[in-house]
C-alpha cells in the first residue's frame, strides 16, 4: 500500500517565521462528518503568530481557508465533491489538502474568488458576531478602532451595511482616506477628544489606553466588544469612565468562535455578501505559499493594512 503524503508547514523556532515547510504530511484521515478539502488559498492572522510561537515544535498552524472538496463528508451531510467552499479551522490549515468538520465550511458562489474568501473566517466572523453585541444598529452610532486592520475593515463595511452611522478609529492620517473608502462616516485618530459619541456599540480591536478612552463616549446601557489587543498593553479601568455618560453600559470580551456550531451558517452570510458585491475584503498581500514567512514579516512591522493571502 502506498502512503500518501501531503505539503504544508509545521512550527519550528529555527524556520523564518518559526516554521518549517516539510513534503512529510500525512494524508488526512476524516471522520464521518468531515471533508477533505483541497487548500487554494489561506489568509495569515496577527494572533496566529503567538499561537507559532506557543506552539514551536511540530504542529501545524493554520485557520482561514478557502478550497474545493475532493471528498465529501460520509454522513452525507455538508458540501459535495467540487463544491468550492471557505472555512473556519483551528489548525492544520497551512497545507495542500486537510479535513474540515462540514459545521465549518460555507459553499461560495462562483464570483467569489479563493482570495476573496481566505480572508473571511476569523476576521469577517469576529467582526461579524462582535456587531452583534449592540443588538440592531439601524440608525445608531458605532465606533470602530483599528479601523483599517483585518477585522477593523470588516466592522466598519458591517456596520455601515445595518444602518449604522459608523466612526472609525485609525492609528495614523494616511490611513484615513482608506478608512473613507470603507464607508466610515468620521474618521479621528484619537479617541480621547470630548466632542466624540455618545456610541451605542464600540468594536475595540486595539485594546489598551484606547479602550478606556472609548468607554467615555459610550452611550448609556451601550455596549463595547473588545475582541483585540495587538500591542499586549494592559487597560486600567475605572468606574468613574463609565460615569462620564456610559450609566449601565456593558463590557464584553469578546471571543469570536462561539458558539461553534453555528460558524457554517456565519461563513455563508459573508460569503453571500461578498458575492452580492456588499462586502468588500480589503487585501493587502498577495503572495505565493511558499512566502508565508514573508507575510508575517509585514504583519510584524505594521506595514500592511487589510489582510495577506497565500495562494497555492
Amino acid at each position: 500500500m502506498v502512503r500518501l503524503l501531503v505539503r504544508g508547514y509545521i512550527t519550528d523556532p529555527a524556520g523564518p517565521a518559526g516554521l518549517m515547510f516539510t513534503d512529510g504530511l500525512p494524508e488526512p484521515s476524516p471522520a464521518d462528518n468531515e471533508a477533505i478539502v483541497e487548500v487554494k488559498a489561506f489568509a495569515v492572522n496577527h494572533d496566529e503568530a503567538n499561537l507559532i510561537a506557543r506552539r514551536p515544535d511540530g504542529w501545524r498552524p493554520g485557520q482561514d481557508v478557502a478550497g474545493v472538496v475532493i471528498k465529501a463528508a460520509a454522513s452525507d451531510a455538508g458540501p459535495a465533491a467540487g463544491d468550492r467552499v471557505v472555512c473556519y479551522l483551528d489548525q492544520h490549515g497551512w497545507a495542500e489538502r486537510i479535513a474540515v468538520p462540514v459545521h465549518r465550511m460555507a459553499v461560495l458562489a462562483d464570483r467569489v474568488s479563493f482570495v476573496q474568501a481566505a480572508t473571511l473566517p476569523i476576521a469577517g466572523i469576529t467582526a461579524l458576531r462582535a456587531l452583534r453585541i449592540g443588538g440592531a444598529v439601524l440608525g445608531r452610532t458605532v465606533l470602530v478602532t483599528g479601523a483599517t486592520g483585518g477585522v477593523g475593515q470588516f466592522a466598519v463595511q458591517l456596520a455601515g451595511a445595518a444602518g449604522a452611522t459608523v466612526t472609525a478609529q485609525v492609528s495614523r492620517p494616511e490611513r484615513v482616506e482608506l478608512a473613507r473608502r470603507l464607508g466610515a462616516h468620521e474618521v479621528v485618530t484619537s479617541v480621547a477628544e470630548t466632542s466624540l459619541g455618545p456610541f451605542h456599540l464600540v468594536l475595540d480591536g486595539v485594546g489598551g489606553e484606547i479602550t478606556a478612552q472609548a468607554i467615555r463616549h459610550i452611550a448609556p446601557r451601550g455596549h463595547l466588544a473588545w475582541y483585540g489587543n495587538p500591542s499586549r498593553g494592559g487597560i486600567e479601568l475605572k468606574l468613574a469612565d463609565f460615569y462620564a455618560q456610559g450609566w449601565n453600559a456593558h463590557l464584553v470580551g469578546f471571543i469570536s468562535p462561539d458558539p461553534e456550531e453555528t460558524l457554517g451558517e456565519d461563513l455563508a452570510i459573508l460569503a453571500r455578501l461578498v458575492a452580492d458585491g456588499r462586502l468588500a475584503p480589503h487585501i493587502g498581500l498577495t503572495l505565493g505559499w511558499e512566502e508565508t514567512p514573508r507575510a508575517f514579516a509585514a504583519l510584524a512591522d505594521r506595514t500592511l493594512r487589510g489582510k495577506a493571502v497565500l495562494t497555492r
